[in-house]
C-alpha cells in the first residue's frame, strides 16, 4: 500500500467514525414503546473496530514519515510540521493585512481620523511568500506520498 492510499484510508475511517457515533448518539435514547432505528451497542463495537485499525494505519504512516526524504532531502516528518508551520503564520498576517486595508471615510474635519500602523502591502506580500512556500511543500508532500510503500 502506498503512504498516499494509507492517508486517504485513514481520512476515511475518520469519516466513518464520526458517522457512527452520531447514529449511536440518536440511538442512545427513544420514546417508550419506539425502536431504535440502530443499536447503540453494535455502532460502538464498530466504532471501537475502525478505531483500531486506524490506529494500526496511523502508526505505520508515522513510522513511513520518519524515515522517508523529498527529493530535496528534506525529512517528511520535517516537511509536514514546516508546510504546518506556513499555514498557521499566513492568517494572522492576512487577518492584520486586512484589518489596515479597511477604508474610514470622514464626512466632516471633526470626525476622529483613522490610521494605519502597519503597510497592508508588505504584509500582502509576507502572506503571498507564505502561501507560495506552502504550496511548494505540499507539491513535494504529495509527489513523495504517492510514490512511497508504508513501512511495517
Amino acid at each position: 500500500m502506498k503512504l498516499g492510499e494509507a492517508l486517504r484510508f485513514r481520512s476515511d475511517n475518520y469519516k466513518k467514525i464520526e458517522e457512527l457515533r452520531a447514529r449511536a448518539v440518536a440511538s442512545a435514547q427513544i420514546q417508550e414503546g419506539a425502536e431504535a432505528p440502530d443499536s447503540p451497542a453494535e455502532l460502538l463495537a464498530e466504532i471501537e473496530r475502525l478505531a483500531e485499525e486506524t490506529l494500526q494505519i496511523v502508526q505505520r504512516i508515522n513510522r513511513t514519515n520518519i524515515g522517508t526524504k523529498l527529493a530535496s532531502g528534506q525529512l517528511l516528518v520535517d516537511a509536514l510540521a514546516e508546510r504546518e508551520h506556513y499555514l498557521k503564520l499566513r492568517a494572522p498576517f492576512d487577518g492584520v493585512a486586512q484589518a489596515a486595508s479597511g477604508l474610514h471615510q470622514r464626512y466632516m474635519r471633526s470626525e476622529i481620523r483613522v490610521v494605519r500602523t502597519v503597510d497592508p502591502t508588505e504584509l500582502r506580500k509576507r502572506v503571498d511568500d507564505f502561501s507560495r512556500r506552502h504550496r511548494l511543500l505540499d507539491v513535494a508532500i504529495q509527489e513523495v506520498n504517492w510514490l512511497t510503500n508504508l513501512a511495517e
